[in-house]
C-alpha cells in the first residue's frame, strides 16, 4: 500500500538527503581501509531472537506517530509512536511463528537455526528507514566498516514493508546493500521495476493486476460508468494511472470523476467529494484509499445520507472491521471488492497464545512490542508506571493475565489474508537460503561455479536462489516470482452481506486469478451475492441508456464515448452495427437483407451453365472423332499430341467458369482464378507451340533447313508447354500464399443488399496472371500472322492467326466490361469472357478439321494434305 501523510514525504527525503552524504563516505572510506560509525538516533519498538542466520521483518504495529514541538535551539527529538495496530503485530508474530516452524522441520535447513529481528514502523517513513538501516547495520549502537570483514551479516534478507511508498524508499536504500527485500503488503506496480528495484519482491499481487480484476468485475455486470476515488500517496496515485489507462484499452466503460482523497481529513474537500457522488450520474464508485482515508469519508456519506450506491473496494478495506460501524451499514453494505488471498495455517492460533511478556531477559533482547501488546490488550501498565497512570485509576500489568479468556480480534483467524502474505515471504526466504546452503561445489551459479557456505554467504547471493524459490503452501497454494519479482497473481472476490441482527458478515463470492497468457479469469457466484438496492439486483450504471430500435448513437463533444444522444437512424437502419439486417418501414424491427451472387438458379446462371456444359460437351464429341480418326493424315497432321492436350485444356477452361457461379466460398474464391489461369496457359501454350512448329516445318523445306526440326521433336514441344505452364502455376501459388482470395460481403452497392463476391486479396497478382496469358496470346497472335501466307498445305497458321485475333478481342474487351460491372455482373463478365473465347479458340481451330473429316473425306489424304489441292466448296 502507499499510505503515508504528505508530511512524511518530505520527512522521510529529508532523512535520506541527511545521510546520503554520510552513506557515501563510509563507502570511499571503507575501500581505503578506514572505519566507519553510524549512531541509531532512533529507540525503535523492536523484538528479536538470536539464530544462526537472522531475517529482518518491518511492521506497522503502530499505525501514527507524533512528532514533539522543534526550536531552531533543540535537539532532534525522536516521534512518538501511537495507536496500536492490533493486526499489525498479529504480522509480525506470524513471522515469528514461521521461523518457529521452520526451525522445527527437519526437511528444510536442517541444522540451521533462524533468528528475527522485528521493527515497527509507526507508520511513518522517517522510523522505517531508520529500522531498515539497523537491519542492515545490526543492532550495535555503531558499527564498523573495515577493509577485512568475515562473518554472517546483520540480516540476509528483510520481510517489509507495509506500505508502497516506505518499500520504494527502503528498497532503494537496501539495494546498495543488495539485500533482498520480500513485501507482503505493497502493491504499487512501479515496484516491478527491475532497473529500479533490483532487490525486491513481494507475495501479493501488484496494482497492475488488481486494476485489471475490477475491470473484469466492472465487465461482468455490464457498469460502464465509474466514480473512481483514491489516496493522496504512491498507491492511489499509480493505481489512478493505471486504471485510466487499461480502462480506455479494454473500451469497457469510462470514468465520471476521479477524485484525490486528502490525508489531512479537510472537511470542506470531504464535502465536495461526497456531494459530487450524490449528484453524479454513476451507480458504481470504485475506492482505492486506505482504512482511514475511509473512515472520514464514510462519515461525511452518512452526514449527507448519499444512498443508491454500489461501492467497490480495493484490498486495502474490503475486510476491514473498523467500517463495519452500525451508522454506516446502511450505506456500506452489499460492498463488493477483492481481498488477498485467505489461507489456513495450523498452529498458529495456539503459538499466539502463548505469547508473554518475557520479565527475565532484562532487556537483553528488547522484546517491548510483546509489552506494548499486553498493556494494549489488559488496558494496564507495567512498571514503572507513567506519571499520573495510577492516580487517573489505571493498573498495573502483572504479566499473569489470562490472553485466552479476552476477545479480541488478534485471535480472529477468519480474516487471515496479509498474515498468510507474511507467512508465505518468510518460507520464500527459507527455501532460498536452504537451495543456496544445498548447493554442490563446483555446479554454483556464482563465478568459477563456486558455491555460499554459512560462513561466507552474502544477501547478493540469496538473490540469485530467491528468483528461482518455487514451492506449495500446506493450503495448496503454489508460490513462485517472476522476472519482475511479483507472486502469481490471485485474488479473492468478496461481498458485505447483510445479516438479520444488523451485523456485517464479509462473505466470498468468488475468485480472479490469472490464467493462460496473462490474461485475468474472473469466477463469481452472483446467487450468494448480496446487494444494497430495493431490487435485489445488481444496479445499472451507464451515462447513456441503450438506444433503442430505430435510433442510433450520436456522440456528445466533449464528453466521454460513453455519453451520447441516440438519434433517428438514417433509411434502412434501426441501429450501428446490425450491418447484415435492413429495417422494416417503421424502422423498429430487423429483417435480413436480400443477398445476391450469381446462382444456378437464376436465368442468368442458368444460361451461363448450360454453355459451360455445352462447350464440355462439345469437346468430349471433337476429342472422340479426333480420337477414332487418329491415324487419319488430317489428324496425325501437325503433331496430334498438341491437338489431343489443347482439346483436353479447352474442356478445363469451360468447365473452370463453373466456379464462378454460386454462392463465393473460401475454396472456389482461391480455386476459380488458379483454375482458369492454369487451363488458358495450358491451352495457349499448345497453340504457341503449334505455331513454331508450322514455322520450323516450313523453314526446313528450303534448302539448308534441314537441322531445325531437331529442336522442335515431341520431347521439346512436351517440355515446352509443361516449362510454360509451370511458371503460371508458380505466379498462382504466390498470389494465393501472400494475398489469397476470399469470400467478401459488399455493402458499397445497396443499401438493402449484401453482394457476395471474391475479394481478389491481391490486385497486383491477379494483374500478373492475366498478362502472362496476354502475352503468350499476343505472341502466339504475331507468329501465326506471320505464316498466314504460307502455301495451303500449311493453311492452319490461317486458322491460328483468326482464333487468336478473336482470342485477344475478347480479352481486351474484357478489361474495362468487368472493372465497369457491379457485383454478381462481374463475375458474368468473366464467365462470358471464358465462355466465348474457348468457343472461339474451339472453333476456329477444330471447325474447319471435323468438316474435312466429317463431309470432306476425299481431302483427308496424305496426298491432299501434301499436294496444292483448290477446294472448291
Amino acid at each position: 500500500m502507499g499510505g503515508f501523510q504528505v508530511t512524511y514525504i518530505f520527512t522521510g527525503v529529508s532523512f535520506v538527503l541527511l545521510f546520503f552524504p554520510f552513506f557515501f563516505l563510509c563507502f570511499v572510506s571503507s575501500s581505503l581501509s578506514l572505519s566507519c560509525k553510524l549512531e541509531r538516533k532512533f529507540n525503535l519498538n523492536e523484538m528479536h531472537k538470536p539464530g544462526d542466520v537472522v531475517l529482518g521483518g518491518l511492521f506497522e504495529v503502530h499505525y501514527t506517530s507524533v512528532y514533539p514541538e522543534r526550536t531552531f535551539t533543540s535537539e532532534p527529538q525522536q516521534p512518538h509512536c501511537t495507536g496500536f495496530d492490533i493486526v499489525g503485530f498479529r504480522n509480525a508474530m506470524t513471522m515469528a511463528f514461521a521461523i518457529e516452524e521452520i526451525n522445527k522441520n527437519l526437511n528444510l535447513l536442517p541444522n540451521v537455526t533462524l533468528g528475527y529481528s522485528l521493527y515497527d514502523n509507526c507508520g511513518a517513513l522517517v522510523v522505517a528507514l531508520s529500522g531498515a538501516l539497523s537491519l542492515a547495520s545490526g543492532q550495535e549502537e555503531q558499527f564498523l566498516l573495515q577493509e577485512n570483514c568475515s562473518g554472517i551479516p546483520p540480516v540476509l534478507g528483510l520481510v517489509g514493508d507495509h506500505y508502497s511508498t516506505f518499500s520504494i524508499a527502503i528498497s532503494s536504500v537496501l539495494s546498495l546493500y543488495n539485500i533482498p527485500i520480500v513485501s507482503y503488503f505493497a502493491t504499487c506496480s512501479c515496484l516491478s521495476d527491475r532497473q529500479r528495484f533490483p532487490t525486491f519482491f513481494r507475495t501479493i499481487p501488484s496494482d497492475a493486476f488488481q486494476v485489471r480484476a475490477m475491470i473484469q468485475i466492472l465487465k461482468h455486470f455490464g457498469w460502464t460508468w465509474i466514480g473512481l476515488l483514491v489516496s493522496d500517496d504512491d498507491y492511489g496515485l499509480h493505481v489512478a494511472q493505471s486504471f485510466q489507462s487499461d480502462l480506455a484499452k479494454s473500451g469497457d466503460g469510462c470514468l465520471a470523476y476521479l477524485e484525490i482523497l486528502p490525508w489531512d481529513s479537510d472537511p470542506s474537500e470531504l464535502k465536495r467529494i461526497v456531494h459530487l457522488i450524490k449528484t453524479s450520474t454513476a451507480r458504481v464508485v470504485i475506492v482505492f484509499a486506505h482504512e482511514i482515508h475511509l473512515i472520514q469519508l464514510m462519515e461525511e456519506v452518512a452526514k449527507q445520507n448519499v444512498i443508491g450506491r454500489q461501492w467497490i473496494a480495493s484490498e486495502t478495506w474490503t475486510t476491514a472491521s473498523v467500517l463495519q460501524r452500525a451508522h454506516l451499514t446502511p450505506y456500506l453494505r452489499g460492498t463488493l471488492g477483492i481481498a488477498i488471498r485467505r489461507g489456513e495455517l495450523p498452529g498458529l492460533r495456539e503459538f499466539l497464545l502463548k505469547i508473554h511478556p518475557d520479565q527475565s531477559d532484562n532487556g537483553r533482547y528488547n522484546n517491548n512490542l510483546v509489552n506494548q501488546f499486553w498493556e494494549f490488550t489488559f488496558q494496564c501498565r507495567f512498571a514503572p508506571a507513567p506519571a499520573g497512570w495510577l492516580e487517573a485509576g489505571g493498573v498495573l500489568c502483572t504479566g499473569q493475565e489470562h490472553i485466552e479468556n479476552v476477545d479480541t480480534e488478534f485471535f480472529d483467524l477468519s480474516n487471515f489474508r496479509p498474515d498468510y502474505n507474511v507467512y508465505k515471504a518468510v518460507y520464500s526466504l527459507a527455501y532460498a537460503l536452504n537451495d543456496m546452503l544445498h548447493c554442490k561445489p563446483g555446479t554454483g551459479p556464482f563465478r568459477g561455479h563456486s558455491c555460499a557456505t554459512l560462513q561466507t554467504m552474502e544477501p547478493w547471493q540469496l538473490i540469485h536462489y530467491l528468483q528461482n524459490v518455487n514451492f506449495t503452501t500446506p493450503f495448496g497454494d503454489q508460490v513462485s516470482f517472476d522476472e519482475n519479482g511479483d507472486a502469481l497473481p490471485i485474488y479473492d472476490v468478496m461481498n458485505w452481506l447483510h445479516l438479520p441482527d444488523g451485523q456485517i458478515k464479509v462473505q466470498n463470492v468468488g475468485e480472479v486469478k490469472r490464467s493462460g497468457f496473462k490474461s485475468e479469469e474472473l469466477t463469481i457466484d452472483e446467487d450468494k451475492m448480496f446487494w444494497n438496492f430495493e431490487s435485489g439486483k445488481p444496479p445499472q450504471s451507464v451515462c447513456s441508456e441503450s438506444c433503442l430500435p430505430g435510433t442510433r448513437m450520436a456522440r456528445n463533444k466533449g464528453q466521454p464515448e460513453c455519453c451520447f444522444t441516440c438519434i433517428p437512424c438514417s433509411k434502412g437502419k434501426i441501429s450501428k452495427n446490425n450491418k447484415d439486417f435492413w429495417s422494416n418501414p417503421q424502422n423498429d424491427h430487423c429483417v435480413p437483407k436480400k443477398t445476391e451472387f450469381l446462382s444456378y438458379h437464376e436465368p442468368l446462371g442458368i444460361c451461363l451453365t448450360t454453355a459451360s456444359l455445352l462447350g464440355t460437351f462439345i469437346c468430349a464429341v471433337v476429342l472422340g472423332i479426333f480420337f477414332y480418326h487418329r491415324r487419319t493424315p488430317m489428324v496425325r497432321a501437325n503433331n496430334s499430341e498438341l491437338s489431343f492436350l489443347l482439346l483436353v485444356s479447352l474442356k478445363l477452361c469451360f468447365l473452370c467458369s463453373l466456379l464462378f457461379i454460386g454462392r463465393p466460398r473460401v475454396w472456389t474464391c482461391q480455386l476459380r482464378h488458379a483454375a482458369f489461369g492454369i487451363s488458358f496457359v495450358l491451352c495457349v501454350s499448345c497453340i504457341l507451340v503449334k505455331t513454331m512448329v508450322v514455322l520450323a516445318v516450313f523453314k526446313a523445306s528450303k534448302p539448308g533447313g534441314g537441322t531445325i526440326l531437331k529442336w522442335f521433336g515431341s520431347m521439346q514441344q512436351r517440355g515446352t508447354v509443361l516449362a510454360l505452364t509451370c511458371i503460371q502455376a508458380g505466379i498462382c501459388t504466390a498470389w494465393l500464399v501472400s494475398s489469397s482470395p476470399t469470400p467478401h460481403k459488399n455493402m458499397q452497392y445497396h443499401n438493402d443488399k449484401i453482394v457476395y463476391e471474391c475479394a481478389v486479396g491481391s490486385t497486383i497478382g491477379f494483374a500478373v496472371l492475366l498478362g502472362y496469358i496476354g502475352v503468350l496470346a499476343i505472341l502466339s497472335f504475331l507468329l501465326a500472322f506471320l505464316a498466314r501466307n504460307l502455301p495451303d498445305n500449311f493453311n492452319e497458321a490461317r486458322l491460328i492467326t483468326f482464333s487468336m485475333l478473336s482470342f485477344c478481342a475478347v480479352w481486351v474487351a474484357f478489361v474495362p466490361a468487368y472493372v465497369n460491372s457491379p457485383g454478381k455482373y462481374a463475375d458474368a463478365v468473366e464467365v462470358f469472357a471464358i465462355l466465348a473465347s474457348s468457343f472461339g479458340l474451339l472453333v476456329a481451330l477444330f471447325g474447319p478439321k471435323c468438316y474435312i473429316i466429317l463431309l470432306k473425306p476425299e481431302r483427308n489424304t496424305k496426298k491432299a494434305i501434301m499436294g496444292r489441292l483448290t477446294i472448291n466448296e
